[in-house]
């Protein structure tokens, strides 16, 4: 069986893939004030580690701060987000928004929440973005969503697209960054695993078995069993 690859080498690997989208799709600039839009997740919390690893590796050249949105859902505890943001002394703010009655309110329980929830989170994103200055939004998505994007806009829209790892947004008053978009997920678990994160989890749309984006993420992942360059093709 193979080993599991080290931390180091995993820390290095992911650096170098965030940098090389960074510079590909030319993500960030001297002087840029980037707001890291920090779920909780696994993805959002390996996204600012790095970007804080780049800025120093920068010399300082960019801004980076964490914005966190608590939606109201319950079972929501933050305490230990703010204790590992405190103690690294990363500048950030969580503010508290009541999404989730909304999206209660709005969407029978047998739809999917997702899309009302992240219209009305990238609302208040975009807002404080806005009112603070900050004028990069990145956000944690990673290679395998980009793939899941693509094959669920094919193959439930007819569409053939998926996320840009760099956008411009419809007001166009923001830039929207995915640094992640060459990182692998099994890559971001194992690093969030050696850095034990102290994840927050979503019980909106993580009590939905049925998502579309999950029965995509299995068919991808039993058709890479068979030949695993599907995913990277």
């Amino acid at each position: 069986m193979p080993t599991e690859p080290t931390f180091e080498s995993l820390e290095k690997k992911l650096l170098h893939y965030t940098g090389k989208a960074i510079h590909d799709f030319n993500m960030i600039q001297k002087g840029d004030r980037v707001m890291v839009g920090l779920s909780g997740g696994k993805d959002s919390f390996t996204l600012l580690t790095l970007l804080h690893k780049l800025r120093q590796r920068s010399g300082f050249k960019f801004d980076v701060f964490s914005f966190t949105l608590d939606q109201g859902q319950p079972g929501w505890h933050d305490q230990a987000l703010r204790s590992f943001l405190t103690d690294r002394g990363w500048p950030f703010a969580i503010i508290n928004k009541d999404t989730y009655s909304i999206v209660k309110e709005k969407i029978p329980e047998d739809k999917t929440y997702c899309s009302l929830c992240s219209r009305l989170r990238r609302g208040i994103i975009y807002r404080y973005a806005e009112e603070h200055g900050y004028n990069k939004i990145a956000l944690g998505h990673h290679r395998d969503d980009l793939i899941q994007t693509l094959l669920m806009s094919m193959l439930y829209n007819g569409d053939i697209r998926s996320m840009p790892p760099k956008l411009l947004s419809d007001n166009k008053k923001h830039v929207l960054i995915r640094p992640l978009c060459y990182a692998q997920e099994k890559d971001i678990i194992a690093y969030a695993r050696h850095m034990q994160y102290p994840i927050v989890p979503c019980n909106l749309c993580g009590s939905q078995d049925n998502l579309m984006r999950q029965k995509i993420g299995q068919l991808i992942r039993a058709l890479a069993s068979e030949n695993p360059k599907i995913p990277s093709n």
